[in-house]
């Protein structure tokens, strides 16, 4: 994973030693931040709550001091049901960015396509064509649009 990497380098910097005590705060790093994709931190769709930080563990916040124990079971269970509205739409998201990177699309893409073969010339330009397999395309092309291929 490309960000895991990124995280990796940021974590060590110019000295390259001591990775092995820097890896395991990469992925809770990259666990714990919040994905602009789907506005949630990859910690909160699985467990349907936000991390608590090894920090605020061993010196109290007002975050982990104003848990209500009577309620926090209740709190935990309408948390967990909304979980599933968010895990769907962070799966709509992330499919609709999916889509928007066709992988045939963009630069890489093909320039043209066809080839096709011209079996009428309309007038000012336009030219009605037909694939190599026989069917004729639905609409005409201008001169414009269309390339001379050598077969």
């Amino acid at each position: 994973n490309r960000s895991l990497g990124e995280g990796i380098k940021a974590r060590l910097g110019e000295g390259n030693k001591n990775w092995v005590e820097e890896l395991p705060y990469v992925p809770w790093a990259h666990r714990t931040m919040i994905k602009s994709s789907h506005g949630d931190t990859p910690f909160f769709l699985t467990y349907g709550t936000e991390a608590v930080i090894p920090a605020e563990i061993g010196m109290p916040t007002y975050r982990t001091t104003v848990v209500d124990v009577v309620n926090n079971d209740e709190e935990l269970r309408l948390n967990l049901d909304l979980l599933e509205e968010r895990r769907e739409l962070a799966a709509i998201n992330e499919a609709s960015n999916d889509a928007s990177h066709a992988v045939a699309g963009g630069k890489l893409g093909p320039k043209w396509e066809g080839p096709y073969e011209v079996t009428d010339a309309l007038g000012n330009g336009a030219y009605k064509l037909r694939s190599t397999d026989g069917t004729m395309l639905p609409r005409t092309w201008n001169v414009t649009n269309i390339k001379r291929c050598y077969l």
